[in-house]
């Protein structure tokens, strides 16, 4: 897929010589892709992305796959920190209160299917900003459509199901980390950022139901 150019200064080497083993999902919380453009490719604000795909399905490359760009910030995903060295970032114009439209999806697919593929990425490893940064971030937000992804083996789906037996704050958490939410968060910004993910409707306390999506497994 051919993306149009629009380099962007903020960016550096990925440390300790590891290369990309992830992919993070961003929506820009901002009016259109033009100004998402110049947030992210200007040196004042120390942020970027590898790409962003407008609304109509534009596609706009930022930053070098091999270099280490600025979107992921402080954070953890499966025992792992320094997200920004381990992953391909990607902005999703998208304010955060509506669908994503449909041209842009499609462009997505593509492009994480291409990235996947160039650096062995697992579906396990597509992950949005919510879920490496719980509480501090929310993108890319209850209206993005993972199942869809999930269909295609872009992301992780939905688990068969099975029983488990205890449903408590510390069995909800054992499961969260070994599904890779694993950020230093309080039980009810974990349970937050996991309905985010995969319920993103739920509200209340803890349910069995909660564990479904981390384990393939609810309450007997």
């Amino acid at each position: 897929m051919q993306a149009l150019q629009r380099p962007s200064p903020n960016f550096g080497p990925r440390r300790n010589g590891l290369s990309p083993s992830m992919v993070v999902l961003h929506y820009t919380a901002m009016s259109d892709a033009a100004a998402a453009l110049d947030r992210l490719c200007d040196p004042r604000y120390e942020v970027s992305a590898h790409y962003l795909i407008g609304r109509c399905g534009t596609l706009w490359q930022l930053v070098d796959e091999r270099q280490r760009a600025w979107h992921a910030g402080a954070g953890n995903w499966a025992g792992q920190g320094d997200i920004n060295s381990r992953s391909i970032g990607i902005e999703l114009d998208n304010a955060g209160d509506h669908p994503f439209a449909a041209r842009q999806m499609t462009v997505l697919e593509t492009l994480l299917s291409q990235i996947m593929a160039r650096w062995n990425i697992a579906p396990q490893a597509v992950i949005g900003h919510s879920d490496m940064a719980p509480g501090r971030k929310q993108d890319p937000g209850r209206h993005f459509d993972w199942a869809r992804l999930a269909r295609q083996g872009l992301a992780v789906g939905q688990p068969k199901y099975t029983a488990v037996d205890e449903v408590s704050a510390k069995s909800f958490r054992i499961a969260a980390q070994q599904a890779g939410f694993t950020s230093d968060v309080s039980d009810e910004v974990l349970l937050s950022a996991v309905r985010l993910r995969h319920r993103p409707w739920a509200k209340g306390p803890l349910l069995a139901a909660d564990f479904y999506p981390l384990t393939g497994r609810v309450s007997r």
